[in-house]
């Protein structure tokens, strides 16, 4: 029986397999891309509406920061039908239940975030994951959540919990490196919108006094 090893896995190990892949990933042909095309084609192919978000999606809108995973936005009837169709046929759930799956071919963990439901603390707030097609853009053939919803959507993780403090990392990051304006917290829901005006005037304090 040929025993798969998990991606994160491979990666946590270390040593020159690690670093090269994490080269592979600027250039998109690590295995973490190709676990995100494969997938983007088989929910194209079903018909089932996602967007892509998290790390990937940091990418894709000028971020670039290595990652393990593939977070995947659908709604609960979509993630249904992926566990329908997909699983035993390239892709298997970590565990019986499990409303996630593990592309074989790579040992990368596709992780499915689930419409209505809540960023961080997972407790109601007036920030939810929202419809995948309501809020996806097209980018190099792929769906992946618009910027000012990931932006929400990090910031609503980040500011609820404590264990999610890189989702504000994420954030300040994208604000240096993509040049965010300010005024696109015009675009962003109340409950979140101080909270990027703080990290947005911290960095041009910084930027001010460097």
């Amino acid at each position: 029986m040929v025993v798969m090893i998990a991606y994160e896995d491979r990666m946590r190990a270390g040593g020159s397999a690690a670093l090269e892949e994490a080269e592979r990933f600027f250039m998109k042909e690590d295995a973490v891309h190709q676990a995100m095309r494969a997938i983007g084609k088989k929910l194209e192919e079903l018909g089932i509406p996602y967007a892509i978000v998290g790390g990937m999606a940091l990418t894709a809108h000028g971020y670039r920061r290595n990652t393990v995973d593939v977070d995947i936005l659908v709604t609960r009837e979509g993630n249904r039908l992926i566990h329908e169709k997909l699983d035993g046929l390239g892709y298997v759930p970590p565990f019986a239940g499990s409303k996630n799956l593990r592309d074989t071919a790579n040992g990368v963990r596709i992780e499915f975030l689930i419409s209505g439901e809540y960023p961080g603390d997972g407790k109601p707030k007036p920030v939810a994951f929202p419809e995948p097609s309501a809020s996806a853009v097209n980018i190099e053939g792929l769906q992946y959540v618009n910027l000012p919803k990931l932006i929400e959507l990090k910031l609503a993780s980040g500011m609820t919990n404590p264990n999610r403090l890189k989702d504000l990392a994420d954030v300040q990051e994208l604000i240096k490196e993509i040049k965010l304006p300010r005024t696109i917290a015009n675009d962003l829901h109340e409950f979140v919108r101080g909270k990027f005006l703080e990290l947005w005037d911290g960095l041009e304090s910084e930027r001010a006094e460097g």
